[in-house]
């Protein structure tokens, strides 16, 4: 049994730090919140009770969850009494480094110290710790309040009942924890979603289609399946035999390059950053862009309900 009202800090206010703090307050942790931008922080609450409501939640729900809330005003007074500290500043390995150093200083000798990040591998963010074993990464997936994974990833000296704390404590907050034995760039999620985005430039790169078809493509086949049956589950369904026979006949011709795609960094140079800059892999205006946002929103709230 994971116990309830424990101390839990979460350092960084932003659209990450706001949603894992309103899961764990809801699962009936204390959160001492803290950012270093004024308004971020003081803003947290209107935000918090926002995305709370966007998940159905009545205004008892809602203020018993504000009230588990506290805001602080630097890492020391957030993290002085905190079983668990979550770190979600900007993907920055030099900034991350530093908001460790200043959590080890402050926080407890128990303290579970967690970096929520997708991109930097855990290993190169702890490696300056004094106690390492008591470091991981716990990678949450924006929107964090509403999927479900969290990656949990031990590095080399991370201690395996400190992993399995963490473990638990995600799995009462009602999150779906996946532990990630070696730390790896990518972790599991980003590894097999980038797989899939570099074939997807590629097809387009090469001329094979345009974007909107890979999109329609995956949208109105195997991605209906995803959400309910995994790629190894789906062999296994089919086949390992079969699956060998595909991959004898296709692997060979995927895209294999070591490096981003040329198509993509040209897109970059060019200004084409995507729905922020009107124009990436497609065009869009400002109203198809928040209807993109709009649907994927609806989207998870009525697959949450279906596969509950």
């Amino acid at each position: 049994m994971v116990p309830k009202k424990q101390q839990i800090a979460v350092i960084g206010a932003g659209l990450m730090g706001h949603g894992i703090a309103l899961t764990l307050a809801r699962a009936g942790q204390y959160v001492a919140l803290t950012d270093p931008h004024e308004e971020t922080l003081k803003s947290a609450p209107k935000r918090i009770s926002d995305s709370l409501k966007v998940l159905g939640a009545d205004e008892d729900e809602i203020a018993r969850a504000l009230k588990m809330i506290e805001l602080c005003s630097s890492v020391g007074s957030a993290v002085r009494n905190a079983n668990f500290v979550f770190e979600a500043a900007p993907e920055k390995l030099d900034l991350k480094r530093r908001i460790f150093a200043d959590i080890e200083h402050h926080a407890p000798a128990h303290t579970v110290l967690a970096s929520n990040t997708s991109v930097i591998q855990i290993t190169k963010i702890m490696e300056g710790l004094n106690h390492p074993e008591r470091a991981l990464g716990t990678h949450w997936w924006n929107p964090p309040h509403m999927i479900p994974l969290v990656e949990v990833i031990k590095t080399e000296w991370t201690d395996a009942e400190v992993a399995d704390r963490m473990f638990a404590l995600l799995a009462d907050a009602g999150k779906t924890p996946v532990m990630v034995e070696k730390d790896v760039p990518g972790f599991i999620g980003n590894r097999l979603q980038h797989a899939l985005w570099r074939e997807a430039v590629s097809l387009v790169e090469r001329g094979i289609c345009d974007a909107e078809a890979v999109d329609t493509v995956v949208k109105s086949c195997f991605g209906r399946r995803l959400a309910v049956l995994g790629p190894l589950e789906n062999a296994d369904l089919v086949g390992t035999d079969l699956t060998l026979d595909i991959h004898e006949n296709v692997l060979f011709d995927l895209e294999s390059r070591q490096g981003p795609s040329p198509y993509l960094k040209q897109l970059v140079e060019e200004g084409k950053l995507g729905m922020k800059s009107g124009e990436g892999f497609r065009k869009w205006t400002d109203a198809e862009a928040e209807a993109v946002r709009a649907r994927v929103g609806t989207h998870l709230r009525k697959l949450e309900g279906i596969l509950d």
